[in-house]
């Protein structure tokens, strides 16, 4: 099935033998026919979507839960909510979420995307957080095509109901795997700003601050000793017959590769080790 979808990982060698036969880490989304609609791959394994974004991509849209962590803006005529989609909020190690800002116009307004002409103000969401909270660019809907004939020109806009996103996750320097958490919640700052208009006139334009205080929460990890102790949440079964079984597979199949996955492992540790102190020296 690797191989059929083309995700084997060609960078390890048949002479890694513990590992090699993984694929690259990723979701392929299809529908009942088997043909895929939707996809998400990154650039490492500490990078997996929440399911509720996979989710989205099977139905083509955005349901954002009821209990979803939100804040509301005050504009009457434009209604703007604020809320972090996926796993009821939570920030963990490695899990890429949303932040979802629903835009709700009166009827006869529209919002312009860009590219607008000099004295329009185009519609943009900006995000922020602490350091090691990560936000990707925003992925904005559709438009549609206004003409103005007066101006000869025509320009993108969204009415009614419509959200643009912008994916977010945590690295190791605000939730590690490695270690218990060092705080309990982050907060997230939205910026949005916009000018809303009808076919006559545009309102002045308008930029909405919106605060958000998420909770941080360990990941799911395997009952194996390598990972106990660093502060996470262990599964109720105990994964070291399994690991046993494979690790046993992968020898008899390459008896010389367990060999060089541990000299591998033992030089990139003394790497790390002359790193340390050689910048230990430097800054002594």
């Amino acid at each position: 099935m690797i191989r059929a979808y083309g995700i084997l990982n060609d960078q390890i060698r048949p002479g890694d033998a513990l590992l090699h036969g993984i694929p690259y880490p990723g979701v392929y989304v299809t529908d009942e026919d088997g043909v895929v609609v939707s996809k998400f791959f990154h650039d490492t394994y500490k990078k997996r979507d929440s399911p509720e974004l996979l989710i989205d991509a099977a139905l083509g849209r955005i349901e954002l839960a009821d209990d979803a962590p939100q804040a509301v803006g005050s504009d009457p005529e434009v209604k703007i909510t604020a809320a972090v989609h996926g796993g009821k909020g939570s920030i963990r190690q490695g899990i890429r979420r949303q932040l979802v800002v629903r835009f709700e116009l009166s009827p006869g307004l529209h919002l312009y995307g860009e590219p607008v002409p000099e004295g329009m103000v185009p519609t943009t969401v900006r995000a922020s957080g602490p350091p090691g909270l990560v936000f990707e660019e925003p992925v904005l809907p559709p438009t549609e095509p206004l003409r103005l004939d007066a101006l000869d020109l025509e320009l993108r806009v969204w009415s009614g109901c419509f959200d643009i996103a912008v994916p977010f996750y945590p690295t190791g320097e605000l939730a590690s795997e490695v270690r218990p958490l060092d705080r309990d919640r982050a907060p997230i700052e939205v910026t949005v700003r916009y000018q809303a208009c009808d076919d006559e006139t545009c309102l002045l334009p308008r930029t909405e601050k919106l605060s958000l205080e998420l909770p941080l929460d360990v990941i799911d990890i395997p009952s194996l000793a390598m990972h106990r102790g660093h502060g996470q949440r262990e599964a109720s079964y105990d994964g070291t017959p399994h690991l046993r079984r494979l690790m046993l597979r992968k020898i008899r199949a390459h008896p010389l590769g367990l060999l060089r996955f541990l000299g591998t492992n033992v030089r990139l540790e003394l790497a790390a080790w002359r790193r340390r102190r050689k910048s230990s020296r430097e800054t002594g």
